[in-house]
């Protein structure tokens, strides 16, 4: 396949880092971030797949986090060598995967809540505690077959900020999400059916930022608390009050610790 280039937003000189953004979100979601570490850093925010100004998903397959992280190469490349990785969520699984493709040029990853569902499954077969993400992604699934977007983007914002999210989000926002939200079976699909096992994350011996917001859900709990245990160098940091969406509701709180942790690693 042609290698595609994403959109991407770039600020700053210095060391590399590359920030990859969560599903329903863009690279947008790092304009905080870029501008605290701008000063010292040279950042570099790419769109993945169908989200902000990137291309479409151009292939019938179904995508892999590798095709995320083929798609962002280009941006890996010019971030140059030893570089920094920043993700959520999504893209904090996608910044994982990168890493362990490439280990010898990353030298230090934050990370909140990684979303990488496949090792729940491998340590305990269905049900267990990922039901919660595989039931909204069925039930946006059919919402979007019976053509309502809106009900699809419901059961997926609503799982990951509350019951209730999606009503309170502001008209003018609930368009590019509602869009965004008829790849959610392609988004699980990739995190579910990820083929990496645990162990191999302990290859990663490098310093990681594991953030973790409290009130999150029991699926990235349960991701945090096998990875968490698994990663060489890890330190965890809990916020009390952030959900899963720290970073996008609170990103003052999150883009600090991430800045000091860049500075002294």
């Amino acid at each position: 396949m042609h290698q595609l280039e994403p959109f991407v937003r770039e600020a700053g000189t210095g060391p590399g880092v590359v920030c990859t953004h969560s599903n329903a979100s863009n690279s947008g979601q790092w304009r905080g971030l870029m501008d605290l570490l701008a000063p010292a850093f040279r950042v570099f925010a790419p769109d993945s797949y169908d989200s902000g100004k990137s291309p479409a998903w151009p292939s019938d397959r179904v995508i892999s986090l590798r095709d995320e992280v083929a798609l962002i190469e280009p941006v890996l490349a010019r971030a140059g060598s030893p570089l920094a990785l920043v993700g959520h969520s999504y893209g904090a699984a996608v910044a994982l995967i990168a890493a362990l493709a490439n280990p010898g040029r990353v030298r230090a990853m934050a990370l909140y809540k990684p979303t990488l569902f496949a090792l729940l499954d491998t340590e305990t077969p269905p049900p267990n505690e990922a039901e919660g993400i595989r039931n909204a992604v069925a039930n946006a699934g059919i919402a979007l077959d019976a053509g309502n977007k809106d009900a699809a983007a419901e059961q997926f914002i609503d799982y990951w900020m509350g019951a209730g999210a999606w009503k309170h989000t502001p008209d003018q926002r609930k368009p590019p999400i509602a869009a965004s939200v008829t790849n959610v079976r392609r988004w699980a699909h990739a995190l579910f059916t990820e083929p990496t096992p645990l162990a191999a994350f302990r290859a990663l011996n490098i310093p990681v930022l594991y953030m973790v917001g409290k009130r999150s859900t029991p699926s990235a709990h349960g991701v945090a608390r096998l990875l968490a245990n698994e990663l060489p160098q890890v330190e965890l940091v809990e916020f009390e009050d952030l959900g899963h969406m720290g970073p996008v509701t609170d990103p003052e709180t999150v883009n600090n610790i991430i800045a000091r942790f860049l500075a002294r690693v």
